[in-house]
């Protein structure tokens, strides 16, 4: 995908949002653009500061913690997202760094998020991955196991906002997307993580109330977002 300058890719995520949240009867300020700077250095991911986006999405801990601290510094209202697997060992690490974490996704882990929460006293927004379409390379619970994992972060003291999927490759995402707004409904969640740069205005149509775009706003290198 050919990148365009910082302020166009930006205006063009926006359109996208607004038209399918129109079709949808929904108002555009209800979809939150994740901007998904993995592999993105500070000198590509500054312009996108300067232009207004102010929401972003990180996959790993430790290429976080190497960027974004100097970033920070100089915009402060930067609201920072953990939207890959993590490691329970690096629980601590994440509660203290991310605003909010996208892959809750196995007891192990809700007991180690509870842990740094109650330890550095940072309580970032959670939402539990699912494993919407049954495949056993991605990360997620199962959505049988669900319920129980729910029951599990509340009382580890996680704030739980919501549910994150991605949809398996190759095949149409509505199903998977409903499926995944039907058990937040479910389970009085109001948050729905889901859709990329080539499904987002499914995803919104859908539900979304967070949309996480590296490709679109970066060019290829971003290629899993």
């Amino acid at each position: 995908m050919e990148r365009q300058d910082d302020k166009s890719a930006l205006a063009t995520i926006a359109a996208r949002i607004a038209a399918a949240a129109k079709l949808a009867d929904r108002k555009p300020g209800g979809v939150t653009l994740v901007a998904v700077s993995k592999t993105q250095g500070p000198e590509a991911i500054e312009p996108l500061l300067a232009a207004g986006q102010r929401v972003f999405g990180e996959n790993r801990v430790q290429e976080a913690a190497a960027k974004w601290p100097d970033l920070r510094a100089r915009y402060p209202d930067v609201v920072l997202h953990l939207v890959g697997q993590l490691q329970s060992n690096k629980a601590e690490e994440a509660v203290a760094l991310f605003d909010a974490i996208h892959s809750v996704d196995r007891p192990s882990l809700v007991k180690a998020l509870g842990a740094a929460i109650g330890k550095t006293g940072r309580r970032p927004d959670c939402f539990v991955q699912v494993n919407i379409g049954e495949e056993e390379q991605k990360g997620g619970c199962a959505i049988a196991d669900l319920p129980a994992l729910l029951a599990q972060a509340k009382d580890a003291g996680l704030t739980v906002v919501g549910l994150m999927a991605v949809p398996p490759a190759g095949v149409e995402a509505a199903p998977y997307f409903a499926l995944l707004a039907k058990l937040a409904r479910d389970h009085g969640l109001a948050e729905l993580s889901m859709g990329m740069s080539d499904d987002l205005e499914t995803a919104v149509m859908l539900g979304a109330t967070q949309v996480r775009v590296g490709t679109a706003l970066f060019g290829a290198r971003g290629t899993a977002a």
